[in-house]
């Protein structure tokens, strides 16, 4: 499996000014290719190196190397949209390969440049010196608030899958963020807390209006993505291990059409549009493949308004948006609760060597906080 690795470069000066001189031909070269790619259609990588390589070396003085990553980073881009023209910023990311990037060690990395190759001092934690040994060769230089990183691609170590003896449902939600079949709440209250005080910023700033304020913008966006991006990895944390902990597999809605699947009150609207499902998902997914915890997706159709006890699906069994009443049998629960029992019942189903083993989705008096 293959994960990034953050590693911050100290550089002085001149040293800077090279790589930011750099990175602006770089990202000048691809905008001139994607505008040639777009107009005449072409997302064809040999086509584009055989017709505009040697131009793009000579007009913009580029490495050999350097002009094929920005041939592939434009028909990477264009191909995911073909009805728009790819765009890069001034100082996007340059993609290095083993070809124009060399670890001299984990403290030193060597770069090429539009002046030749330079040597760069890394600044690095306990955690990345772990790993540096399943450094792939692989990284893209990033710029983030006057300092250079480069983002390496890393092995990261499997375990193998466990025999699960039980299933662990997770539901995804607005209120609760997730919710476990244990009856274990990940509550989005202090999500909405903060969600709210951003808006409200946002919309101050808005009106105002002045480049000082559009700046605080940009910077307050990045908290905003940043925080979402903690909470996920703290919340996909957690279900993993004490899915791995129990010795049971995960089970988990099928995302696919998330948000026009949902039916979302007006005042949820903002809520629902901003959090991030998609990123949750693949947190779960690739924590639980790292620790070797087994994963089932399920179909999510009526797992809100299904009874998991006398198995009656209506609508009216949610007579509210946090509750559930069975109108047959008179169950009560926590509705989000209710989502996550009726997935894990679903993937037990879906799994014979768990049914084998005689086990269902646990049915705990309570639900816990």
């Amino acid at each position: 499996m293959l994960q990034s690795l953050l590693i911050r470069l100290e550089t002085n000066d001149r040293e800077r000014e090279l790589l930011l001189k750099t990175m602006r031909q770089y990202n000048a070269a691809a905008n001139s290719l994607a505008e040639e790619a777009f107009e005449l259609k072409v997302a064809n990588k040999y086509e584009l190196q055989k017709s505009f390589y040697r131009e793009i070396r000579e007009q913009f003085n580029l490495s050999a190397q350097f002009a094929i990553r920005v041939i592939s980073k434009v028909v990477e881009a264009y191909k995911r949209d073909k009805s728009v023209k790819p765009s890069f910023k001034e100082l996007g990311a340059i993609q290095y390969d083993q070809r124009n990037l060399s670890w001299k060690g984990i403290d030193r990395v060597s770069l090429i440049t539009l002046e030749g190759r330079i040597k760069l001092s890394t600044r690095i934690g306990d955690y990345q010196r772990a790993r540096a040994d399943r450094i792939r060769g692989q990284a893209d230089l990033i710029y983030r608030k006057g300092v250079f990183y480069l983002v390496a691609v890393v092995d990261a170590p499997e375990e193998n899958e466990f025999e699960p003896r039980g299933m662990l449902g997770v539901d995804l939600g607005i209120e609760n963020i997730a919710t476990d079949s244990d009856g274990q709440v990940f509550s989005g209250k202090k999500v909405e807390a903060v969600r709210s005080r951003y808006n409200r910023l946002r919309s101050s700033l808005q009106q105002t209006g002045t480049k000082s304020a559009k700046r605080h913008l940009k910077k307050m966006s990045g908290r905003e993505r940043r925080f979402k991006q903690d909470t996920n990895h703290v919340i996909s944390k957690a279900i993993v291990s004490k899915a791995k902990g129990t010795t049971r597999a995960i089970a988990i809605e099928d995302l696919g059409g998330i948000r026009s699947r949902v039916t979302v009150w007006h005042g949820q609207r903002d809520r629902h549009s901003k959090w991030a499902f998609r990123q949750l998902r693949e947190f779960i997914e690739y924590k639980a493949k790292r620790e070797g915890v087994p994963m089932s997706v399920v179909d999510p159709r009526n797992t809100s308004i299904e009874c998991p006890e006398c198995h009656v699906v209506d609508k009216r069994n949610r007579p509210t948006r946090n509750d559930f009443e069975c109108i047959s049998c008179g169950y009560k629960e926590m509705a989000d609760y209710v989502g996550a029992r009726n997935i894990a019942a679903r993937a037990v189903a879906n799994q014979p060597i768990v049914a084998q083993l005689g086990v269902t989705s646990p049915h705990p008096s309570g639900v816990g906080s």
